[in-house]
């Protein structure tokens, strides 16, 4: 019985070390193909045949990979695949194949791949490629930014804003591509991405405030803006380009939440955007683009008293700007406070007099009232008192028409091809029965 149970345990024990010796040779094979893969990725051009030995490779490692190392190598060799595949074709094929291969989910992938590379070097103190990754993105990028540019222009948002994202996350210093990626993803009704690039921006804090350097380029004779100053003034002294200038690029804190916001309350997540608004508020009381848009906020919510006194804060730090003013006499047309709206209008006119959309909303606000006059006057019988009411009223219209003509006039003035101000000006003429005016305005061109 004792020699059953020996010849037992030596049978384990024996299948335990043929099991190890498995492992072993597995191991042995992974490093291989790993060292293998790695000097294929070496070459800046590979082969056909190369091409394929790096598929095979792949799909190898794929199944045998154990240690976390292995995983990382893996994925990241596989994540650049087929980029390293097109750089094998021929120069005049680049172009179109990157734009085949380099679909949203590959971009996706290789950014997570980069990343996830990136962090394991990070943690194990051995970087094999964090300088290589840095070198490759910088070399892919513009190209990657023309396919999202592209998608962007035959109005394939959605695609568009997926690249962009991906492309921050390859190089998260560069975070203005996370803010055009939260607006292509609005121009998608992709609000779900929206908020969460918005929450992002929010998150790191960006402004997206820059300066940018332009010259004109000599051959185009177009402006053309340049990453940075030094490259500006060195192609402007070669003789390249003229008229160098700096122009600055505002902040976008306003504007980011102001859209965070909108999109929550487009999900039905009002007392969040408020909650959003408010916070930022506490941050930043004085600032007036995040004042606006917290106005924005209310007025998409309905609350029109809560807008107009927002926007009146945010004219107190700024009383001169038009475009404020305009946006009040809007809502207070639209709330029937018409005396208001016309106060605001007035002062546009006075701080900006080729404001032309004032002029037009401050002859609509002249002439509301003519269709309750109207309405009035067509209910009067013939008695003498419908009669004196009647003459009454007919010169109150004549005075406001006599009073929105000279406001059309001018806008008129200020843009003859406005179909609009031209029908509302031929109207006001043919009510005052100045018929050389309707002839001659008919006339023009």
């Amino acid at each position: 019985m004792a020699f059953y149970f020996k010849l037992k345990f030596m049978k384990i024990k024996n299948v335990i070390l043929g099991g190890t010796l498995l492992i072993g040779l597995v191991s042995f094979a992974q490093k291989d193909e790993l060292k293998a893969l790695k000097k294929l990725y070496g070459k800046d051009k590979l082969k056909p045949e190369e091409v394929a030995e790096y598929k095979s490779l792949l799909t190898k490692l794929e199944s045998l990979a154990t240690e976390e190392s292995d995983k990382v190598y893996t994925s990241f060799y596989k994540s650049f695949l087929p980029f390293k595949e097109i750089l094998s074709l021929d120069p005049s094929q680049l172009q179109n194949e990157l734009k085949r291969v380099a679909t949203p989910v590959a971009i996706k992938e290789l950014a997570n791949t980069t990343k996830s590379t990136l962090d394991f070097e990070k943690k194990s103190g051995k970087k094999i490629y964090t300088d290589d990754i840095a070198e490759k993105i910088n070399l892919i990028k513009p190209q990657l930014l023309n396919i999202a540019i592209d998608f962007g222009n035959v109005k394939k948002y959605k695609e568009s804003a997926e690249i962009l994202y991906s492309i921050y996350l390859l190089d998260t210093k560069v975070a203005d591509n996370l803010y055009y990626a939260a607006n292509y993803a609005i121009q998608a009704k992709d609000y779900e991405s929206a908020l969460k690039y918005f929450k992002e921006l929010k998150d790191i804090k960006y402004t997206g405030e820059a300066t940018q350097y332009l010259a004109k380029n000599k051959v185009t004779n177009e402006f053309e803006t340049f990453g940075d100053k030094e490259v500006r003034d060195k192609l402007v002294a070669l003789g390249n380009y003229t008229n160098p200038k700096e122009e600055k690029i505002p902040s976008r804190k306003g504007e980011i939440y102001r859209n965070y916001a909108l999109i929550l309350i487009e999900t039905g997540k009002s007392n969040e955007a408020k909650a959003a608004l408010a916070e930022a508020r506490v941050e930043n009381p004085n600032d007036t683009d995040l004042i606006i848009a917290e106005a924005d906020v209310y007025l998409k919510m309905n609350d029109i008293a809560k807008y107009q006194s927002l926007i009146k804060e945010a004219l107190d730090k700024n009383p001169n700007d038009h475009i404020l003013l305009y946006n009040l006499g809007v809502t207070s047309g639209n709330n029937n406070q018409l005396a208001e709206a016309e106060k605001y209008y007035n002062q546009v006119i006075k701080i900006d007099p080729n404001y032309i959309n004032a002029y037009l909303n401050l002859s609509d606000i002249v002439l509301r009232p003519d269709a309750k006059m109207v309405e009035e006057m067509n209910k009067l019988g013939t008695t003498a008192k419908d009669q004196k009411r009647y003459e009454a009223l007919k010169a109150e219209r004549q005075a406001l028409f006599n009073k929105a003509m000279p406001i059309l006039e001018k806008a008129y003035q200020l843009d003859p091809s406005n179909d609009i101000v031209k029908t509302n000006l031929l109207s006001v003429y043919r009510f005052l029965e100045l018929s050389d005016k309707v002839k001659q305005l008919k006339e023009s061109k």
